[in-house]
């Protein structure tokens, strides 16, 4: 096969390429509101029609969002992430759990494996966290700070970025769950379930890969049924 001369990148895409720079690198985090067209124009020394195309191409890749009348911010902090999150919308809480048990399995049976000490210490602070939360919001942000130290123990890039962009997801997942469990009048269930935690991270703690993958997949499990006791509850009103 005859290769063809590399073509040289465009105005539009070597913008773009800048603007992903300061997103990917955390100069613009997300949330952040970017500079306003002229002031891009000034800083960048194109003209106005091809910053609007970058950041339309930004937009279509969902990195960007154009808030009318208020102007344009960071969306995601990468195209990956904003693919993912456009996914998560369109899944229901039945199929986020199930991609939690695979990525929250194999993010526990690696951390068993390359946990360091501090590592055990955040996994421990949030734990102490979640078991004396008096309110439904504290609990579920502590659950979700507790799988992310899990997952950040794994020491695998790939698997933590995967992780940070389905945060929402996940977090709501969490809050589905949980929520049955707290106003339950069979507090035993409740009880159970912070006990699961436990297990979890005594396991990663004992450096034991096979038996934390295992606690992981009885907690989500754990979930699903209290999914399931809702969705029945829901039903039969």
């Amino acid at each position: 096969m005859k290769l063809r001369q590399t073509a040289r990148l465009t105005l539009v895409e070597q913008v773009v390429g800048q603007i992903d720079g300061l997103i990917r690198s955390g100069a613009w985090p997300v949330g952040t509101r970017i500079p306003p067209e002229p002031e891009l124009v000034q800083q960048l020394g194109v003209s106005r029609n091809t910053i609007r195309e970058a950041v339309r191409a930004l937009v279509h890749s969902g990195m960007l969002e154009t808030r009318q009348g208020d102007g344009t911010y960071v969306n995601s902090s990468s195209d990956l992430g904003a693919a993912l999150q456009r996914r998560c919308r369109r899944s229901n809480t039945v199929e986020i759990l199930e991609v939690r048990s695979a990525l929250e399995q194999e993010a526990a049976r690696l951390a068993a494996i390359r946990r360091t000490d501090e590592d055990v210490e955040e996994m421990k602070r949030w734990l102490s966290v979640s078991a004396a939360a008096q309110t439904i919001e504290t609990y579920i942000e502590a659950d979700m700070k507790l799988h992310q130290a899990i997952v950040k123990a794994a020491y695998n890039s790939m698997l933590a970025e995967l992780y940070e962009h389905m945060t929402d997801a996940i977090y709501e997942s969490i809050g589905e769950s949980v929520q049955h469990l707290i106003f339950s009048p069979d507090s035993q269930r409740f009880a159970e379930h912070k006990q699961m935690h436990k297990q979890m991270v005594e396991n990663i703690i004992a450096r034991e890969p096979e038996a934390s993958m295992l606690a992981v997949r009885a907690h989500i499990e754990a979930s699903q049924q209290a999914l399931q006791i809702r969705e029945r509850g829901e039903s039969d009103e």
